[in-house]
């Protein structure tokens, strides 16, 4: 069981990582984050295609990490 989980965290590490990498960057570096962080956080903006999936993959990546990450605490 631990051998499982520790191999299904990496597995999962390792794609969160890319589906991470894949996604368009949404502000022009420090200078956006300062002066359009507000913006993109309060504003309309829906992502839509590949964006979307991506953030959905994310969200559902980062939800599995962390459950495996405290199930494998839980064990050893």
């Amino acid at each position: 069981m631990h051998t499982l989980l520790i191999t299904l965290l990496v597995i999962v590490s390792i794609a969160l990582i890319i589906v991470v990498l894949l996604q368009s960057s949404k502000s022009a570096g420090l200078s956006g984050a300062i002066s359009g962080g507000a913006e993109q956080l309060f504003g309309k903006q829906k992502a839509r295609g590949l964006d979307l999936i991506l953030h959905r993959t994310t969200v559902v990546l980062a939800v599995l990490f962390f459950v495996l990450t405290i199930s494998l605490a839980y064990i050893v």
